[in-house]
């Protein structure tokens, strides 16, 4: 196998985890287990931005949670919308905040069925977005 088609390997390898993901959150919002939606969110998002970084550096991806620099180690911080960097920031409390007791009620409570089928809508699209960049 030459190393491009091992790289792309390693692309399709994030890019299938976010589509299982996606269709995790989906099923997650429809029985209404919206914290745990929202943190699967976060993981397509991370793991989309992943498969970028993997494509442009032709490394495998660090292995951080925070998407704002795995945007800019992928090159396309710059070219991200403001929408697409405030769903950022609503998703990072939910991979992180939720992982600690004190913090999982307070941000449970800030949850809606509206809410979240609005970060589910957004996280396909910035998926989508990817996808495009990707050429896939």
């Amino acid at each position: 196998m030459e190393s491009g088609d091992i790289m792309q390997s390693k692309v399709d390898y994030w890019i299938d985890l976010c589509d299982d993901d996606i269709v995790t959150a989906r099923a997650l919002l429809n029985s209404k287990r919206l914290l745990h939606m929202g943190f699967f969110c976060h993981m397509v998002v991370e793991k989309a931005l992943k498969a970028v970084v993997a494509s442009v550096t032709g490394e495998i991806p660090p292995k951080i949670h925070d998407l704002p620099k795995l945007a800019v180690r992928g090159g396309v911080w710059d070219d991200i919308t403001d929408a697409q960097k405030e769903l950022m920031k609503n998703l990072i409390p939910l991979q992180i905040e939720t992982r600690y007791p004190e913090y999982k009620a307070q941000v449970a409570g800030t949850l809606t069925v509206g809410y979240c089928k609005e970060l589910l809508s957004e996280t396909e699209d910035f998926l989508c977005w990817i996808k495009q960049r990707l050429g896939i």
